[in-house]
This record gives C-alpha cells, sequence and structure tokens, in this order.
C-alpha cells in the first residue's frame, strides 16, 4: 500500500469524530470508529470498574492514553459576531440571507454565545469528563479583512480560551477553517474558486500557529472539505450559497454546478498541503505539533447485490471520499474519477502531488450515517453534468 509518512499518536473521539495519526484504508477508520462513536456516549458519566461485568461499554475500557472530548465551529459556537473587531463571514451573509421569518431567526451572530460564555462552558466540559475539545478559530475575527493586520482582540479571546482549557486539564486541538470564509475576500476574488486563496489561507494559518501553537499540539486545517465543495458549490445549501440549475437544491442565483466544486476541491488540496509545508517548517520541530485534515465519510453499501450498483457504490466512495483522500495518500484524483469527469477536474504538478502525499500527521473523521447507493447512469456530456451525475450513482434513503 502506498501511504503517508505520518506519525503515529493515540486513537481519539471527539464527539463521534475519530482520527488516527498511522495511515489507514477508510472501511478500517470507519470500523474504529464505530467503536469510538460508541464509547464516546458511553464515557459522559464516569464510571468505576470496568464495563465488562455489565456487558456496556466504559472508558476503562479504552487505553489510558485515549481521550475523549467534543468539537464545535465557531460559528455555531462564540456568537459575537459584530463585537470587538470581527467582520462578517460568508456564513453570516448566507444565513441572514436564508433566515427563516418570526422570532428565532437562523443565524449565528449570538448562537451559543461562547465568546462570553467560554468559562462557564469550559466548567461544564470538565465536570462531563472530556480529555480534549477542538474548536475553530473564526479567520474574520482574527484578520477583519482576510489578510493584512492582526485583530489583538482576536488574539486575546483565542488566548483567554486556550489557557482557560489547559488550565482545567483539557487539551486543546484548534481547526483552522471550518466554513467562515471572510466576506471580504468571496467578495475580492472568489474566495475558494481562486488560487490566491492558497497565499491567504497560508498567511492566516501562519498567524495560528505563531500566536498559539506554543500551547496548541493538535491542528486541523480544514474541516470537511468534502462537504464544503457539495453543500457550498453544488447543491447551494450552505456557504456560499452558489449552484446551477438544474443541480442546485437552493434558489441557485449565482454559480457553477458544472465546474466549481472541482475547482474548490483543488484549490482547499493546495491550501492545505501549503499551510503544513509551512508549519513543518518553521513550527513544527519546536513546537513539537501535529497538523492533518478532517473529512466527513459514509459508509457507502450498494442498494442491491447487482454487478451494478456494486460498482455504482465504489464510484461513489471515490467521488465522496476518494476526491480528498486519493490526493493525501497517493497524490492524485481517483481514477474513475478522472475518466468521469472529462476536462473538468483540475491536475496536480509532480511536485504538488509529491507535496500531497506527504502532508498529513493524522486524518480526522466525521461520520455520520451510512448510504444505500444504486446505479444511475447519465448520458449527458461531461460539460452538462454536475459531480454527481459523474459520479453515475444514486443515494438511496430509506425511513428507519
Amino acid at each position: 500500500d502506498q501511504t503517508s509518512s505520518a506519525r503515529a499518536t493515540p486513537l481519539r473521539a471527539d464527539n463521534g469524530e475519530a482520527r488516527n495519526a498511522q495511515p489507514m484504508r477508510p472501511l478500517r477508520a470507519v470500523a474504529l470508529l464505530l467503536v469510538a462513536a460508541a464509547a464516546a456516549a458511553a464515557a459522559a458519566t464516569p464510571w468505576a470498574g470496568s464495563g465488562q461485568e455489565s456487558g456496556s461499554i466504559s472508558k476503562d475500557d479504552f487505553p489510558g492514553d485515549f481521550s475523549f472530548g467534543a468539537s464545535t465551529s465557531a460559528y455555531q459556537w462564540e456568537g459575537a459576531a459584530a463585537e470587538d473587531g470581527r467582520t462578517p463571514s460568508v456564513w453570516d451573509t448566507f444565513a441572514h440571507a436564508h433566515a427563516h421569518a418570526g422570532d428565532d431567526s437562523v443565524n449565528g451572530d449570538v448562537a451559543a454565545d461562547g465568546y462570553h460564555k467560554y468559562k462557564e462552558d469550559i466548567k461544564l466540559m470538565k465536570e462531563t469528563g472530556l480529555d480534549s475539545y477542538r474548536f475553530s478559530i473564526s479567520w474574520s475575527r482574527l484578520i477583519p479583512k482576510g489578510r493584512g493586520e492582526i485583530n489583538p482582540k482576536g488574539v486575546g479571546y483565542y488566548n483567554n480560551l486556550i489557557n482557560e482549557l489547559l488550565d482545567h486539564g483539557i487539551q486543546p486541538h484548534a481547526t483552522i477553517f471550518q466554513y467562515d470564509l471572510p466576506q471580504i475576500l468571496e467578495d475580492e476574488y472568489g474566495g475558494w474558486l481562486s488560487p490566491q486563496i492558497i497565499g491567504d489561507f497560508t498567511a492566516y494559518a501562519d498567524v495560528c500557529f505563531r500566536e498559539f501553537g506554543d500551547r496548541v499540539t493538535n491542528w486541523t486545517t480544514l474541516n470537511e472539505p468534502n462537504a464544503l465543495v457539495s453543500v457550498g458549490y453544488d447543491a447551494g445549501i450552505g456557504p456560499p450559497g452558489r449552484c446551477s440549475k438544474p443541480f442546485g437544491f437552493a434558489d441557485c442565483s449565482c454559480g457553477d454546478s458544472v465546474n466549481e466544486p472541482y475547482v474548490v476541491a483543488h484549490n482547499c488540496l493546495l491550501a492545505h498541503t501549503s499551510a503544513v509545508s509551512l508549519y513543518r517548517r518553521k513550527y513544527q520541530t519546536k513546537q513539537h505539533g501535529l497538523i492533518g485534515m478532517n473529512i466527513c465519510i459514509n459508509n457507502i453499501v450498494p442498494y442491491t447485490n447487482s454487478t451494478e450498483d456494486i460498482a455504482a457504490a465504489k464510484r461513489a466512495q471515490a467521488f465522496y471520499t476518494g476526491w480528498f483522500l486519493d490526493p493525501l495518500y497517493y497524490g492524485d484524483y481517483p481514477l474513475v474519477m478522472k475518466e468521469n469527469t472529462g476536462s473538468k477536474l483540475p491536475k496536480f504538478s509532480q511536485s504538488q502531488s509529491k507535496q500531497l502525499i506527504n502532508s498529513m500527521d493524522f486524518l480526522g473523521i466525521n461520520y455520520y450515517t451510512f448510504l444505500y447507493v444504486k446505479d444511475d447512469p447519465h448520458h449527458a456530456p461531461s460539460n452538462k453534468r454536475n459531480f454527481r451525475a459523474d459520479m453515475a450513482a444514486k443515494s438511496i434513503y430509506i425511513a428507519s
């Protein structure tokens, strides 16, 4: 097997999320994750003694260095959307544009108010028995104009959050980007649609490493970029809400579902490896941290035992997860993607491929559900198909 030269670190569970620094096949990762997810639920209350005696699972059934934790994203937790220098992100713009009528407006202006109540929340984390906490950093809070001047109040907030976690014996894990691109960069050059994002993201990551890396030793560059390209640039149901008819699930006013997901995915991968290269060159030796990426994974199952559905499930695995995993482990996109997409799929240079292969110390997995997949061939030319049509597979949802 071709694998990256990742350093080993203990398996950890963060709110149903499993990580391992050793490269693993997706199915093995899912199997480990199922154990971790079940254990996370069982670990909410500390038990005395092994759970084997009662038939349940307890923390005692796991290695001593196994870490149980929880995770949040900045926009869903912090609130304080217009306080202390923070500027709007694409999440703010999207949420306000799609807010429901009535008293309960759906946006992150206040959210869980973690910006003001982080001490209370960390106390609850400690009482719950968490060993670790993964939070995401708001790019537009730290660097309000997307590049350049750093917001001292943003730095101060994250310093206080990190220090409070450490004071309570909770290990901080930081995500650099979780969907909330500064709106100013989206307006200026299209955000993730432009290769200019690679330099700006790397500069932003540099600030994070410099300011917080003396205490944060677990870094996630991007959270679920495979979900970002799908919901944000194909279906249009998440920020920045781009899509095109007839593919989008939303009312598409701008976007190109045929091409944009492939462009965004490519820039995400190159931004990731650029930030990792910077971290390893400038910080890792003295900070002794680990850096990787999180993707979302579903267990994909053929709808029937037919040859067509089995092949469709393999294609779906390639498009949903191999789209990112194959470049990160093998330096290139899955063969079936290259065959099915025509000229739409960007290409990596030889140096980019080499850099990608060595760009993870761990792989983070956010596991949600399983999908039945059925063969669904499309005969339109590739320039008339979105990535789901290129996949030639249809997800079948079955009510429980």
